[in-house]
């Protein structure tokens, strides 16, 4: 996993925003990186320096003042911003490869319980969009974070996911738990799920993933625990409370996609939420 120069903080200037610059900051004093705020305006993007950093006075621009205000909380740490017209997705995405971002961190999502319905959300389209780990922060930043939690899948996507948290929380205590869903032949009660064909192919994968390059060398063996993956990470985050949960992007099935989960978890995440896609 490459070192972390860059971080990438979209904001929205609304206060659901907030912990997300702060925890960025956090990062980058421990990391010795960079932070670029950016902020999408409506209307086209000219086709000129669309996404050039500005450095107009902050009193010409409202949200450039905003934005100038957040810099001057953090002076200790090295801060730009870009304003930028267009869709959400497309400002933050350009600005990520302009930058050459190695983590984008956003805020919660504002809801919007019909039109959630029918499309992706903001959020669920920029992680769709970039190509780096994409950490949505609502926690204070006051302490770095001690327990992180993985829900993994044994594919490339959660080993990217754990290493980048590796680089975030390199003190921390690493869990991780593994969703095992049963045929129906392994749920009838006359049938062994710990002797069962599922289980030892689970485990098989597990020993392979533990081998792969990059993952935290604090982190502990992935439980394989049977049930539906709400189910069983729900009941990891009641025992163990962690500040940062990790997953990986895709559900397995289509890694240019969002999995199921992960949409749920961006929704609303029940802590700080890490989402990498596969190398």
């Amino acid at each position: 996993m490459p070192a972390i120069k860059t971080i990438l903080v979209a904001t929205d200037l609304q206060q659901r925003s907030e912990a997300a610059p702060e925890r960025a900051a956090a990062l980058a004093r421990q990391l010795g990186a960079r932070v670029v705020l950016v902020h999408a305006t409506p209307g086209r993007i000219g086709p000129v320096a669309r996404f050039a950093l500005r450095k107009k006075p902050a009193s010409q621009d409202e949200s450039e003042t905003a934005l100038a205000r957040i810099a001057d909380q953090y002076r200790d740490v090295r801060m730009e911003h870009v304003i930028a017209s267009g869709a959400v997705e497309d400002v933050v995405s350009q600005t990520a490869l302009d930058v050459s971002a190695d983590l984008v961190v956003l805020g919660l999502h504002k809801v919007r319980k019909v039109l959630d319905t029918l499309r992706l959300t903001t959020m669920e389209r920029i992680a769709l969009a970039v190509s780096c780990p994409v950490l949505v922060a609502h926690t204070a930043a006051v302490m770095p974070y001690r327990r992180v939690l993985g829900a993994i899948t044994f594919a490339p996507a959660s080993a990217q996911a754990m290493a980048t948290a590796g680089i975030l929380a390199p003190d921390a205590e690493f869990n991780a738990i593994h969703a095992l869903q049963l045929p129906l032949k392994d749920k009838l009660p006359t049938s062994e799920v710990e002797n069962g064909t599922t289980m030892t192919t689970a485990m098989l994968l597990r020993d392979a993933f533990m081998r792969l390059d990059g993952l935290p060398p604090q982190m502990n063996v992935p439980e394989i625990i049977a049930g539906g993956v709400h189910e069983v990470l729900q009941f990891r985050i009641n025992e163990l409370n962690p500040d940062l949960i990790v997953i990986g992007s895709a559900s397995g099935r289509n890694a240019a996609s969002l999995g199921n989960y992960a949409r749920d978890l961006m929704r609303a995440p029940p802590t700080d939420l890490l989402i990498a896609k596969p190398c």
